[in-house]
Parts: C-alpha cells; sequence; structure tokens
C-alpha cells in the first residue's frame, strides 16, 4: 500500500502566512493610526514604540487594579470566615430537643442539655418554639 503524498508544502504555506500577516499588520496599523490622530490635525508618524509604551503602561496600571480588587475581595471572604467563626461559638451554645408541654404549659428541658448548657434553676433562657404535631385525641 502507498500512502498518499502530501498535497502541501509546508515551507510555502509559511511563506504565504508571512506576506498575508504583514498586511494586516499593515492595515491595522493604518486604521489604528488614523483613530489615534484627532481629525484636525495633520497626519503624523506612526511610532510603534511609544505606543508599545503606553500599552505597556495601561496594561500594568489594570493588572495593578485586578490584583487590588482580588486582594479586596480575599479579605472580605476571610472576614467573613472569621465572623463566621466567632459566630459558631455562640451557635455552639444553643440546644434542639423536642419535650412535650405538660400541665399548666409547662415544658421540661431535658437534664443532659441542662447539662451540657450550664443552665440551673433561677437562669434566664429564650425559647423558641416550632410545633412539629398536634396530640391525637383518643
Amino acid at each position: 500500500m502507498e500512502g498518499k503524498a502530501n498535497q502541501y508544502d509546508p515551507a510555502e504555506m509559511f511563506r504565504d502566512w508571512i506576506q498575508k500577516s504583514g498586511k494586516a499588520q499593515q492595515e491595522f496599523l493604518k486604521t489604528f493610526t488614523s483613530f489615534m490622530t484627532p481629525q484636525q490635525e495633520k497626519p503624523q508618524t506612526f511610532d510603534p514604540l511609544t505606543t508599545l509604551k503606553g500599552m505597556v503602561s495601561n496594561t500594568s496600571k489594570a493588572q495593578n487594579m485586578f490584583m487590588e480588587n482580588v486582594s479586596s475581595m480575599q479579605n472580605k471572604a476571610l472576614s467573613n470566615m472569621l465572623a463566621f467563626g466567632q459566630g459558631m461559638s455562640n451557635f455552639l451554645a444553643y440546644s434542639a430537643f423536642k419535650t412535650t408541654i405538660g400541665t399548666n404549659g409547662r415544658i421540661s428541658i431535658p437534664e443532659a442539655e441542662r447539662g451540657a448548657l450550664g443552665i440551673k434553676d433561677g437562669d434566664l433562657v429564650q425559647v423558641f418554639i416550632f410545633p412539629i404535631s398536634r396530640k391525637q385525641k383518643k
């Protein structure tokens, strides 16, 4: 079996690409220069070095602004995380358990919960009530 001969010459394709890209660069520079030159002034010669310096300066400023924004976001995230951590200590002082309503509307806090929270007789506590189910009448 014989393979097909390569129909394309890579060297010729590269030369063609270089020529076309050179023409495209020339067109870009003409258009870019026309936008950069005020209409009332005579067109000046294009100085690529000055343009490049300006582009590098603008890029550097943009990178600095980007890094400042990233740093600010990281600081905010760290602050939020620390605030959450501080709130966790308060969260650990809470308890959730099920109990039934006794006579005269009394609620009992299980002994294990009182011990874990350090609640003693006479301590003031806050209660959040979420009814789970109603007692079925027999």
